[in-house]
């Protein structure tokens, strides 16, 4: 599990190895696939996650912003999820980890790739392409590069395909020819349905159609109406109430010898609206000194310096905000392991020559470069539990 941090210590700055560390290897998003694909005999998986048993057939039902803190917090309006709590991680009543950052592109490609941020090249919501010096949002994909360059590794969907084992995604049609659905969960057939209770039929139904299957299903309201209204919002209570009835929807509809988990790609945290929670990079002239392009999103940064700035952007970044984020440079937290236990060449200078993941209750936005990011009220994408921590329920047939 993440290790224990000594949450009301303030040490200054904060050690770069003192940031909770994703569990890659053994209980990560990017361990959940090739462990349900080694359970099926595909070649070259490995069982990562060693409290999973088995099954012929596997269903991922991602949701998009639930975090395992905000779905305990909340029995009420997930009834039926919080009577799986107990079957979490092979029924250890634990959660597993994201990745970092804990942000949708990164997390989606982690699942989908079964790769760690630093194999899989998207390093957070927006980077840096070395090759034309912009910064790409990778949610977006935009500005265009090609995805198969950006991200040459197949999914684990493509090679179950190639060994037989019947894989499929249903989610929105909106989704079915983005770049981030071709370089994180392509392979097998997509099935784009509108509503939600539409998906979670045909989930069941695709489930049904090989004796050994391998189903992705998705739902992204609820991180919406946690960014635009927050997770102590009625609006975001309700999206919970609603995808909680998806969830048991499908468990009934299982086939037999099926195995469904219930995860997300990140968690969510309220951010108060004054200038102690919210600092303006675009008015800080001391967090703008020496600084290019700034990357990532508020509890995430990738800071890229200009050329000859780099220690000196490092060393004020570490000044101004070392009680509050984990600072460190690209090196450093390669070396510590943020992104993974290994990173590709060609993922290297996607990362910034600094990197801030914030510890406390606060953002780093960008209010002239950023307005819509800078004015959500729910945010995500560091290393706390809030963030990390997500379920992995699980209901069998």
């Amino acid at each position: 599990m993440i290790q224990s941090i000594a949450w009301d210590s303030h040490p200054e700055p904060l050690a770069v190895d003192s940031a909770p560390l994703p569990e890659y290897g053994s209980g990560s998003l990017a361990d959940l696939l090739p462990t349900l694909a080694a359970g099926m005999a595909v070649p070259g998986m490995t069982a990562a996650i060693p409290e999973l048993t088995p099954a012929d057939r596997n269903c991922v039902f991602l949701i998009d912003g639930l975090g395992w803190e905000q779905l305990k917090a909340h029995p009420e309006e997930a009834p039926f999820m919080s009577s799986l709590l107990s079957s979490s991680r092979g029924g250890t009543e634990r959660p597993i980890t994201t990745g970092y950052p804990a942000t949708t592109a990164t997390s989606l490609a982690s699942v989908g790739t079964g790769l760690p941020p630093g194999a899989h090249g998207l390093p957070g919501y927006t980077a840096r392409n070395p090759e034309t010096g912009e910064l790409m949002n990778q949610l977006r994909w935009n500005p265009w590069t090609s995805p198969s360059v950006w991200q040459p590794y197949p999914t684990v969907f493509q090679l179950a395909q190639q060994a037989g084992v019947h894989a499929a995604q249903v989610s929105s049609p909106t989704f079915q020819n983005t770049p981030l659905t071709k370089v994180a969960l392509s392979g097998g057939t997509f099935h784009g349905r509108l509503t939600g209770e539409d998906r979670m039929d045909l989930a069941a139904e695709q489930l049904a159609a090989g004796d050994r299957s391998l189903v992705y299903t998705y739902y992204a309201e609820l991180d919406g109406a946690g960014h635009r209204y927050g997770v102590d919002s009625d609006t975001w209570r309700g999206q919970l109430m609603y995808v909680d009835r998806l969830v048991q929807r499908l468990a009934e509809q299982l086939p037999p010898r099926s195995a469904l988990y219930v995860t997300a790609d990140h968690g969510m945290i309220d951010v108060p609206f004054d200038e102690e929670h919210r600092i303006d990079f675009d008015e800080d002239w001391e967090l703008r000194a020496g600084v290019a392009l700034l990357g990532g999103e508020g509890r995430a940064r990738h800071v890229y310096a200009v050329p000859g700035a780099a220690q000196d952007v490092l060393t004020c970044w570490r000044e101004v905000l070392g009680e509050q984020f984990w600072v460190a440079s690209r090196d450093e937290a390669i070396a510590a392991g943020w992104f993974g236990p290994r990173i590709d060449e060609r993922v290297y200078d996607r990362l910034g020559d600094v990197v801030a993941a914030a510890r406390d209750d606060v953002l780093i936005i960008a209010s002239e470069r950023e307005p819509k990011e800078s004015a959500m009220v729910g945010n995500h994408g560091s290393m706390t539990p809030a963030e990390q921590f997500v379920p992995l329920l699980e209901v069998r047939s």
